[in-house]
């Protein structure tokens, strides 16, 4: 069964947007149409996972929304999360993953950058895959990124659906034309991330 992709994804950050103003700037962006919220937080302890988690959980039930939480399934699973999302070097672990899920409806996502790690999630049963970065990004700069014609060449190849990541923003994601996103500063950063979400949620 081929899954579809959330068509436009939150990534959390709390690095750089935290706090009641993050958690605001998400529910205007459920709001505007978000579909998705990736809760990908590698320093926060266990307990203020599950506290953020629990949290995300509320807003995006409320909204129709999916929430994904980043590598760790036990959270996952204490929220009732929609899905797990592994990043590249833990890609080999997807069947493991979903077994313990135990779950056909939780998907199981994947981080790659390149056309192996694309090929090596397909095989391992992943749902979909983030490809990235497609843009320069403000999380890596000076990172070497894979440009418009590259990110499009691999993800048409790919044996599973793909989502761009990676420096998007309402001002590139025409130039993308891509049916499935995901951004952090796009919507966290933006004035109104109401309106960045209709914007981005436009060029799908």
């Amino acid at each position: 069964m081929t899954v579809t992709p959330p068509a436009l994804t939150l990534i959390t950050d709390t690095s750089r947007y935290s706090g009641d103003a993050f958690f605001d700037a998400v529910e205007q962006s459920l709001t505007g149409g978000l579909d998705a919220v990736l809760l990908r937080e590698k320093t926060l302890s266990s307990a203020k996972l599950l506290a953020m988690a629990s949290r995300l959980r509320e807003l995006t039930r409320v909204h129709g929304a999916q929430l994904i939480i980043h590598s760790q399934a036990d959270i996952a699973e204490a929220v009732d999360a929609d899905g797990v999302h592994l990043a590249a070097r833990d890609i080999g672990t997807i069947p493991l993953v979903r077994g313990w899920l135990n779950d056909p409806a939780k998907m199981i996502a994947a981080s790659c950058h390149n056309a192996q790690e694309l090929a090596l999630a397909a095989q391992a049963g992943a749902d979909y895959a983030t490809l990235s970065p497609v843009f320069p990004t403000a999380s890596h700069p000076g990172s070497a990124c894979l440009g418009v014609d590259d990110f499009r060449r691999l993800a048409e190849q790919a044996a599973l659906p793909v989502v761009a990541l990676g420096g998007i923003t309402t001002h590139n994601c025409n130039e993308l034309d891509w049916p499935y996103m995901a951004v952090i500063s796009a919507i966290a950063g933006a004035a109104s991330p109401c309106d960045a979400t209709r914007l981005l949620r436009s060029c799908d």
